[in-house]
C-alpha cells in the first residue's frame, strides 16, 4: 500500500535520511522506532507531505505522491501536541474537516456519531470545550478528528509521549482496538520500545538516518539483525572477554571465542534451574552487588571478573546480601552472537 523507494532527504550538506526502502501493507499497524535524531519523524513527515525527498519516491496504492500537496494525499495526522482548536467544542474539532470538505449536515451527524463511538467519546464530552478535557480525552479527540474523513492512512507522531505512564498504557490498548476495528493503516513514530512491541504488526528500527531492521515485534526482539538493535530493544548484557574466558574455564567443552561479541538478555540469565536440566546450561560463578524491586519482578546486578551482568527474577521474596557468592545459568541457545569477522 505504501512504498518508499530509495528515499533520501538532505538539509543542506546534512543527510537526515538515506536509502529508505520500505513497504507497508494495507491495514497494518507499522511503527518507526528509534532514538532521537535517527530519521523516523523525517520519514513520516515526508509521507505526510511536509518534506520533499532529495532523492527517491513515495507511493501510495501504486500512485506516486512524492510531490503531491498534503491535502491531496488523503492522510490523517495525529500530532504529539494534539493540535486541537482550543476555542472549539469536541464536536467542532471533529467536524471541522468534514465541513471544509463540504459534507452535508446529515453525513456529518452520522460520521460524528460513528467516530465518537469508535474512540469512546460520550455525547456530553462532544459538547464540551476541548480545554476542559484531560490529556487522554484530548488525544481521543485528535484520533477521532483524524478518523473523521475516513482516510486510508493515519500517521501518528509520538502521540502518547505527553501522557503519564499509566494513561499511556491504557491508551495503547485503546489505540490498537481502534486501529483494528477501523481497518485503517497506521504509521506510528516512537522512541519507546515498549509501545512499539505492544502495538505493532511490524516495526522498522531506525538508526543514523537508515533502517537497521524490519520485522515483527518477536523477530526484532528474538532475532536482532545488528548490535544496535540488540542493545536498543530490551535489556541486554554484553559478555566481556574475561567473562567468556571464565565460562570456558568453568564449563568443560565450552569453546566460546572471547573475540566474538556475545550478548544475552537479562531474562535469560537464570539464578536457578531445574536440577535435572543443569547440564544444558553454562554455569557462571558471580558475586551479588544489588537489586531493584519492581513488585512482579526483581532486577539484580552481579559481578563476574570485574564486569557487571544483570538478571531479572520473578522470585521477588528472595533475599541476598551484597557480596554473596552465587551461581548463574545461561543457555547457549539464548546467546545473541556477532562474530568478529562479520560485525
Amino acid at each position: 500500500m505504501i512504498k518508499f523507494n530509495q528515499m533520501e532527504i538532505k538539509f543542506g550538506d546534512f543527510t537526515a535520511v538515506k536509502d529508505i526502502n520500505l513497504e507497508v501493507k494495507k491495514g497494518e499497524f507499522f511503527t518507526f522506532l528509534g532514538p532521537s535524531g535517527c530519521g523516523k519523524t523525517t520519514t513520516l513527515r515526508a509521507l505526510a507531505g511536509f518534506i520533499t525527498p532529495s532523492k527517491g519516491s513515495i507511493e501510495v496504492n501504486g500512485r506516486d505522491v512524492t510531490y503531491q500537496p498534503i491535502e491531496k494525499r488523503g492522510i490523517g495526522m495525529v500530532f504529539q501536541s494534539y493540535a486541537l482548536f482550543p476555542t472549539m467544542t469536541v464536536e467542532g474539532n471533529i467536524t471541522f474537516g468534514l465541513k471544509e470538505n463540504k459534507w452535508s449536515k446529515e453525513e456529518i451527524a452520522k460520521r460524528v456519531k460513528e467516530v465518537a463511538a469508535l474512540v469512546n467519546l460520550t455525547d456530553e464530552q462532544l459538547r464540551k470545550n476541548v480545554a476542559a478535557l484531560s490529556g487522554g480525552q484530548q488525544q481521543r479527540v485528535a484520533i477521532a478528528r483524524a478518523l473523521a474523513l475516513n482516510p486510508q492512512i493515519i500517521v501518528l507522531d509520538e502521540p502518547l509521549s505527553n501522557l503519564d505512564a499509566k494513561l499511556r498504557k491504557s491508551l495503547r490498548v485503546e489505540l490498537k482496538r481502534i486501529q483494528k476495528k477501523s481497518g485503517t493503516t497506521m504509521i506510528y513514530v516512537t522512541h519507546d520500545q515498549e509501545e512499539a512491541l505492544t502495538l505493532s504488526d511490524r516495526i522498522a528500527v531506525f538508526h543514523n538516518g537508515g533502517i537497521e531492521q524490519i520485522g515483527t515485534p518477536r523477530e526484532i526482539y528474538y532475532h536482532p539483525a545488528s548490535e544496535f538493535v540488540t542493545t536498543f530493544i530490551g535489556d541486554t548484557n554484553r559478555l566481556s572477554a574475561e567473562m567468556i574466558r571464565r565460562i570456558n574455564e568453568e564449563n568443560p567443552g565450552a569453546k566460546l571465542d572471547p573475540m566474538d561479541r556475545i550478548y544475552v538478555r537479562v531474562e535469560s540469565v537464570k539464578e536457578g534451574v531445574d536440577p535435572s536440566r543443569e547440564s544444558e546450561y553454562y554455569h557462571l560463578h558471580a558475586r551479588f552487588e544489588g537489586e531493584e524491586f519492581y513488585g512482579i519482578t526483581t532486577r539484580r546486578t552481579f559481578q563476574v571478573e570485574g564486569t557487571e551482568i544483570r538478571s531479572v527474577d520473578t522470585r521477588s521474596d528472595r533475599h541476598m546480601e551484597k557480596g554473596e557468592e552465587t551461581m548463574l545459568y545461561i543457555h547457549a541457545g539464548d546467546f545473541i552472537w556477532f562474530k568478529e569477522e562479520n560485525p
